[in-house]
């Protein structure tokens, strides 16, 4: 785990009202409820009382957030463990610096026969691309799936609908709710509720960021877990935002998303609890490495202690 030094941090936090820093920050897709606390802290002047002035960006199929930031296109950006790791591998320097949800949100969504993530032998499971450099590759050392079960994943419902034998990887707050609109009753089976270790939704600077302006990213941190905070309260100021950056997201689907990210507590559940949220602590991370490194992931070398710092969430105390 990185630190970075602090000493400015205390007097610039205090004279935040002054001159807005100005922060641009890029999302991992296009806005949706997963991203409500930013939009949030947007949109309730979070950001601005705490001096900061930040543009949102969207993401989508096409943009690499990691490569933008890099390159200096982005301040920070909505990251995901299993790339920070992989990116320190490439000789890259990216930092996490706080998490939105204590677990990732992928999952597995099954029919009405399926019980559990361990009854899905003798299935045909349709993975993406990426859940082969991801989590499948969990899914095979934890309950001796193979490579036979596989088929690829097009994001396209009408197999699954059409086949019962068939379960496919599944975001918690969309590929659920288009089941339930074209009534087809459907099992989701979140991933981290059986041991998958990575945290979802984090927000990632360069370490030189976090050396340089640590001040800057401080007030980030805290204003953004507070947006967090507000949006569950009252998401109606956000979700004006997300419709406005996203005209195809509805009433509906913002509702459905906040709906299971707060039936399963992943803003304010396991460690948040009682540390706050964003926390982040060394053991977790280090499951992700064990993890990445026992699959074949990554290279066991990659210091994993340079992925994250602890330092901008360890005292927030913005608790549930």
């Amino acid at each position: 785990m990185i630190r970075f030094a602090t000493a400015a941090i205390a007097a610039l936090f205090a004279s935040a009202a002054a001159a807005q820093d100005k922060i641009t920050f890029l999302t991992s897709w296009y806005a949706q409820a997963e991203h409500g606390g930013f939009y949030q802290a947007i949109a309730s002047g979070i950001y601005k009382k705490h001096g900061l002035e930040v543009a949102i960006r969207m993401g989508g199929p096409q943009v690499n957030g990691m490569q933008l930031m890099m390159a200096g296109q982005a301040d920070m950006h909505m990251g995901y463990d299993f790339q920070v790791l992989k990116s320190l591998e490439q000789g890259l320097t990216p930092v996490t610096v706080a998490t939105s949800f204590q677990h990732d949100l992928q999952g597995v969504m099954t029919h009405e026969d399926v019980k559990s993530l361990a009854d899905l032998k003798g299935k045909t499971i349709l993975v993406a691309t990426a859940g082969r450099s991801s989590w499948w590759p969990w899914m095979k050392q934890k309950y001796g799936y193979t490579e036979e079960q596989v088929r690829p994943y097009t994001f396209n419902l009408q197999p699954f609908f059409a086949d019962r034998n068939i379960a496919q990887q599944a975001y918690l707050s969309s590929e659920p709710l288009q089941a339930q609109k074209a009534g087809v009753k459907a099992n989701f089976f979140l991933f981290a509720r059986d041991g998958f270790p990575p945290y979802g939704t984090t927000i990632v600077a360069t370490q030189r960021m976090a050396k340089e302006k640590p001040a800057v990213v401080q007030r980030f941190v805290r204003a953004s877990m507070e947006g967090w905070k507000s949006y569950m309260a009252d998401p109606a100021p956000a979700n004006a935002l997300i419709k406005k950056d996203n005209p195809n997201m509805t009433d509906e689907q913002l509702a459905y998303g906040l709906a299971r990210l707060k039936e399963n507590k992943l803003i304010d559940g396991g460690d948040a609890a009682k540390m706050g949220i964003g926390i982040m602590t060394d053991e977790r991370w280090k499951k992700t490495y064990d993890y990445m490194t026992s699959a074949g992931l990554l290279k066991p070398e990659v210091d994993y202690k340079q992925a994250f710092t602890t330092q901008f969430v360890k005292d927030l105390r913005v608790l549930p």
